[in-house]
């Protein structure tokens, strides 16, 4: 009987929980760099407005740039936050917000070839990105620097 109260107490709280927001992953925000070997990543973004927050990325090598990417976080059709990328300015593929603890945020698309998965976690001023597939496999990650 308390197993049975203590399961119905925990789906009582998670049922509670307010659902998450744009403006939860405010932490995101700001501009992102890293140096590696004459390698440079950078990736910005803009502190929530209107329901969305708009960034982009870029690395290249030396004063060349090899890649960019336009990104977006919005809510979706059923206000899910969503994390749209655009890389070369291609059209978006969407990635939902499948989990978010603090200013760690992970976002999914197991349908999507490669990454299905897109995840967040910020330490002071530290940001790291990392892609996988959906099982966490074939992982790159870069971490960022405030600047």
């Amino acid at each position: 009987m308390k197993a049975f109260m203590a399961t119905g107490l925990a789906a009582l709280l998670v049922a509670a929980s307010p659902a998450a927001k744009v403006d939860d992953l405010a932490w995101m925000a700001g501009q992102w760099s890293r140096e590696e070997g004459g390698r440079w990543t950078e990736e910005s973004w803009a502190s929530p407005r209107g329901g969305t927050m708009l960034g982009h990325s870029r690395s290249g090598a030396g004063d060349k740039l090899r890649e960019f990417e336009f990104l977006r976080i919005a809510a979706d059709a059923e206000g899910v936050p969503t994390y749209y990328a655009q890389p070369g300015g291609r059209p978006p593929v969407a990635f939902r917000l499948a989990k978010r603890e603090g200013t760690s945020a992970t976002f999914e698309n197991a349908a999507h070839d490669y990454p299905q998965r897109i995840a967040y976690v910020r330490d002071g001023d530290t940001l790291t990105a990392t892609i996988s597939a959906i099982d966490g496999s074939q992982a790159m990650g870069w971490t960022f620097q405030r600047r």
